[in-house]
C-alpha cells in the first residue's frame, strides 16, 4: 500500500490543505502510519492526539489514530482543545510524541497537522520525509491500542500556576476556536472581572475569522472592551498558539511590542539571558530588550525555527510578529497564547502602569503592516536571492539571516519569501512619514529589477 500527499499540502512547519480537495481521510491516514514508523524508528511506542474545532476534525482525528495503530503505536486521545493542550500533553503525559488536526487561523474549509516528536518540532524536511514514506509504502506494521486521557483541568491549572498578580477587568475573544473552553474555565481561576465573547467552539466561525493579526478581527474585541470600559482585551487565533491584544483605547498591541512589555519581567530573573524575535519584528524591540539587560537575538521567521533556535541560545522566551509567544521560563519552551495572556496579565501588573500606559509610553513609529503579494512559487526564493546579491554589492547594511533586511538612516525595510505561500513579505519601518516612503521605494525599486510589481494583497 503506498500514498501520495497533494504536494501544496506538505508546508514547512505542518500539512494542511483544503478538506476536500487537497488533503481527506486518505491522508490522515497515510499521515499516521508515516508518522507512527517515524516515532517507532526513534525508538518510541505512544503518540498524543489532539483536535481544534473545525467540522472536519473529528473525522480527520479518526482517520489520524487509525493510521497511527496500523502502524504499530498505541494512541492516547486528549480530544478537543486548542494546539499548547496538545503540547503540553506531549510534554506532561508519558508518550514519545504527539499530532494536532488543526487548520490553525485559515478559514474553515482548511485543516491539516502539526506534529512534535520527543518534545521538539516536526518540520522542514521531516514532513517531506514523510511523504516519501507514503509513496514508497515504506511504513511499519502493528495493532496500536487506543486509550483516552482528559488533560483539560491539569492543563489550566498549569496555565493558572503563571499567574503573577494583578486584579483587572479583561475582555476576551477566542473567535468560536478551541481556546474558547481553556478560556471560560481559566477566568473562573483569575481575579478581577472577566467578559469573555465568541467562546463557543463552532468551526465555521461565525462572528469573525479566527486570526487576531488582522485588525478588522478584532472589531468586536474593541466594541467590548469601549462598551464596558476595560482595562485592555485579549484575543487568540483558530487553535490557540497566537495571541492578539488591544489596551483600554482599542490600539493594537502587535507581537513585538507585547514580546517588549514580556521581556523585562523574564530578564528580571535571567539577567543578560537571550530573547529571539522574528525578522518582522520592529528595531524598538531590540532596543529595549538592550536596554532590559538581554541579548537580542534577531532570528528566522516560522515557530519551529524559533523553538530550534530557543533550545540553541537557552533563550527564556521569544516572539513572533504574528502573535506566536514562546515561553522556556516558567513553561516548556513551546508557543501557547493562553499562557501567553497570563503572563502578560502578570507583567501589566509587575511594571506598575496599566496596559494603555505601557503602550502609549512606546516609540511612535510609522509601519507598514506585514505586505504579502503573490508570486511564482518557483520564482519567490530566486527573487530574495537577486536582491541579496545586489544590495550586497552595493554595501548595503544587511542582515541575510531570513530574506534581506536593510536598515538606513529612515529605518529598516525587509523582502522575505513565505516558506508556506507563494508569496513575498515586505515590510517597512520608519521613524517619519517621508522617511517610510523613501523605504517603501527601495522596496519597489528592487522588485522591478527583479521584474515584479509590488501586487494585490493576499491573505495569510
Amino acid at each position: 500500500m503506498t500514498h501520495r500527499f497533494d504536494p501544496t499540502a506538505l508546508r514547512e512547519y505542518d500539512v494542511r490543505g483544503i478538506v476536500g480537495r487537497t488533503l481527506g481521510p486518505a491522508d490522515a491516514v497515510a499521515l499516521g502510519r508515516g508518522f507512527a514508523t517515524r516515532v517507532r524508528r526513534a525508538g518510541g511506542t505512544r503518540v498524543a492526539t489532539g483536535y481544534d474545532g473545525r467540522v472536519s476534525s473529528p473525522e480527520l482525528e479518526a482517520a489520524l489514530v487509525e493510521g497511527l495503530t496500523a502502524g504499530g503505536v498505541d494512541v492516547v486521545r486528549i480530544g478537543l482543545g486548542p494546539t499548547p493542550m496538545l503540547y503540553y500533553a506531549e510534554a506532561t503525559l508519558e508518550v514519545d510524541a504527539g499530532v494536532q488536526v488543526t487548520g490553525s487561523h485559515n478559514p474553515a474549509e482548511y485543516n491539516g497537522f502539526k506534529m512534535v516528536l520527543g518534545h521538539r518540532p516536526f518540520y522542514g524536511a521531516d514532513i517531506q520525509n514523510l511523504a516519501a514514506l507514503a509513496e514508497a509504502g515504506d511504513w511499519e506494521e502493528g495493532a496500536g491500542e487506543v486509550s483516552t486521557t482528559d488533560v483539560f483541568e491539569n492543563y489550566v491549572q498549569r496555565l493558572f500556576a503563571g499567574y503573577a498578580g494583578g486584579s483587572y477587568r479583561i475582555g476576551w475573544d477566542p473567535g468560536n476556536g478551541a481556546a474558547g473552553p481553556v478560556i471560560e474555565r481559566l477566568v473562573q481561576l483569575l481575579p478581577g472581572e472577566h467578559h469573555v465573547i465568541h467562546a463557543r467552539v463552532d468551526g465555521t466561525f461565525p462572528n469573525h475569522h479566527p486570526d487576531p493579526t488582522v485588525e478588522a478581527n478584532l472589531a468586536d474585541l474593541k466594541r467590548l472592551v469601549a462598551e464596558k470600559r476595560l482595562d485592555f482585551g485579549l484575543a487568540f487565533d483558530g487553535d490557540g498558539d497566537r495571541i492578539g491584544a488591544i489596551d483600554g483605547e482599542g490600539r493594537v498591541i502587535w507581537g513585538d511590542q507585547l514580546l517588549s512589555i514580556l521581556a523585562e519581567p523574564v530578564l528580571k530573573v535571567r539577567p543578560g539571558a537571550t530573547i529571539i524575535a522574528d525578522v518582522k519584528a520592529s528595531g524598538m524591540l531590540f532596543d529595549r530588550i538592550a536596554a532590559l539587560g538581554g541579548k537580542p537575538d534577531m532570528w528566522k521567521t516560522g515557530h519551529s525555527l524559533i523553538k530550534t533556535r530557543m533550545r540553541e541560545t537557552d533563550a527564556p522566551l521569544a516572539g513572533e510578529m504574528s502573535g506566536h509567544i514562546f515561553f522556556a521560563q516558567g513553561w516548556y519552551g513551546f508557543d501557547d497564547a493562553q499562557f501567553a495572556a497570563v503572563r502578560l496579565i502578570g507583567a501589566v501588573h509587575q511594571s506598575g502602569r496599566s496596559l494603555t500606559e505601557l503602550r502609549g509610553s512606546m516609540p511612535v513609529l510609522f509601519t507598514t503592516p506585514e505586505m504579502r503579494f503573490q508570486v511564482d512559487e518557483a520564482r519567490k526564493f530566486a527573487v530574495v536571492d537577486e536582491v541579496l546579491e545586489r544590495l550586497t554589492a552595493e554595501g548595503a547594511d544587511l542582515n541575510a539571516i531570513d530574506g534581506a533586511r536593510v536598515t538606513t538612516p529612515d529605518g529598516w525595510w525587509l523582502l522575505r519569501a513565505s516558506n508556506t505561500q507563494d508569496v513575498l513579505v515586505a515590510r517597512a519601518e520608519a521613524k517619519d512619514q517621508p522617511g517610510l516612503d523613501r523605504l517603501m521605494t527601495a522596496i519597489d525599486d528592487q522588485l522591478a529589477r527583479s521584474g515584479l510589481v509590488r501586487g494585490e494583497q493576499v491573505a495569510h
